[in-house]
């Protein structure tokens, strides 16, 4: 869904409904979700407003459920790293976070759509923002069950520890602030782990 290329050929082959998703997605990553109005979408989506409607009942909706998308394909990534190594939480995690650290580039031009339309959507009863802190939630329970299966003493301390770093990533990657923030993702989750396995870190993990 977040590809451009050969847009008009591709889109006019989407259904109606996708073809809003396809259309709002664009709008909202380029444009941000305050600014663009139903109508933007509907002219992008090569549509009418009213068969925008017929399909969401509102705009937040319609926002929520392109949120609900994005948060999906962040959950299937965490399913295929469990897949491609099964029985190795330790792979798992590594291999999560260079599933975030190959995605750096797409976030420096667009940003994070999560990011973006938290900075975006201040009140926390919000469908879309409600969306969102279901997929945050969901997330670091998975990335502690890792941590814990990777025998860690410290699962959600861990696990906190490395969600500061992608997260963290992402907004540095945004901002420019700093450079490489891929292969430095990459050493800092692998540093973590080896600290946190190593003895002197169970230790540490004990006596806090």
């Amino acid at each position: 869904m977040t590809s451009t290329a050969g847009r008009p050929g591709r889109v006019a082959k989407l259904p109606p409904r996708e073809r809003v998703l396809d259309a709002a997605e664009e709008l909202f990553l380029s444009e941000g979700i305050r600014r663009v109005g139903v109508q933007a979408i509907a002219d992008k989506a090569e549509t009418t407003k009213m068969a925008i409607y017929r399909h969401f009942d509102t705009k937040d909706a319609l926002v929520a459920e392109w949120l609900r998308i994005v948060a999906a394909e962040y959950q299937a990534a965490f399913d295929r790293v469990e897949a491609e190594h099964p029985g190795r939480p330790g792979e798992q995690i590594l291999a999560l976070a260079r599933f975030i650290a190959e995605g750096l580039p797409a976030v420096s031009h667009r940003g994070c759509p999560f990011i973006n339309s938290l900075a975006e959507l201040p009140d926390r009863a919000h469908p879309a923002r409600q969306v969102i802190e279901r997929h945050k939630a969901l997330q670091t329970r998975r990335l502690v069950g890792m941590c814990a299966g990777a025998g860690l003493p410290d699962p959600e301390q861990t696990a906190a520890e490395i969600t500061f770093v992608l997260e963290g990533a992402q907004v540095s990657t945004q901002n420019g602030s700093v450079d490489r923030t891929g292969d430095r993702l990459m050493r800092i989750v692998e540093a973590t782990l080896a600290r946190h396995h190593s003895p002197a870190g169970a230790s540490h993990a004990t006596t806090n």
